[in-house]
This record gives structure tokens, sequence and C-alpha cells, in this order.
């Protein structure tokens, strides 16, 4: 059995000892990293755009409620149709991109 060198980096031993190996783990950890991204990007970008959640509801055409649990890092319910409306209400578009898990193996969109 593979000895593993000691460290003190608080973020190496937390995901040593709480996601390691388990696959399942590692998914969750995966899916909660997404949302927190998608959460985050709809947040810099209406306060780059100078909005407040209603008036960027107003904009895409939701309710302010809906703007803020898609600002949300724990909300999970993101829809391609939703993220796109929003892009174009604020002059972008939406890119997705799929990525393999080993590099050198990837495919955008």
């Amino acid at each position: 059995m593979k000895r593993q060198s000691r460290t003190t980096d608080a973020v190496e031993i937390l995901h040593r000892r709480y996601i390691a190996d388990d696959e399942e783990r590692k998914a969750s950890l995966q899916e909660e990293r997404i949302n927190a991204e998608v959460a985050r990007m709809i947040y810099d970008l209406r306060k780059e755009a100078g909005l407040t959640q209603k008036e960027l509801a107003t904009r895409v055409g939701t309710t302010q409620s809906v703007i803020s649990r898609l600002g949300d890092a724990d909300y999970g319910g993101h829809s391609l149709s939703m993220l796109s409306r929003i892009a174009a209400s604020l002059n972008r578009r939406l890119m997705v991109s799929i990525i393999a898990d080993e590099p050198g193996k990837e495919v955008c969109v």
C-alpha cells in the first residue's frame, strides 16, 4: 500500500479525508463547483451591468425571486434556456463546453 505524503495544506487534508477516491463524492463536489461558478457568473455580470436583481428579472422576463435563486450557489436548477435569456439580456452569448476527465481529450462547442 502506497503511503501518502504528509501535508499541511488544509484543502488537501479535507479532500483526502472526505473525498479521496469516492467517485460519488467526487461527482457531487464537481456538481457543487459548477453551481457555484454559474451563480458567481450571474452575480458578476449583473453587477457589472449595474443592475439590481429586479431590473435583470424585468429584462429577462421573469421575477426577482428567480434571479435571486439563480445567484445562489446552493441552487442546482439552472437551465440552458434561462442562462441563454440572461446572457442575451446582457448582450452576451452563452457558451457551453463538455470536457473529458482526462487531459487532452476535450471537446468544446
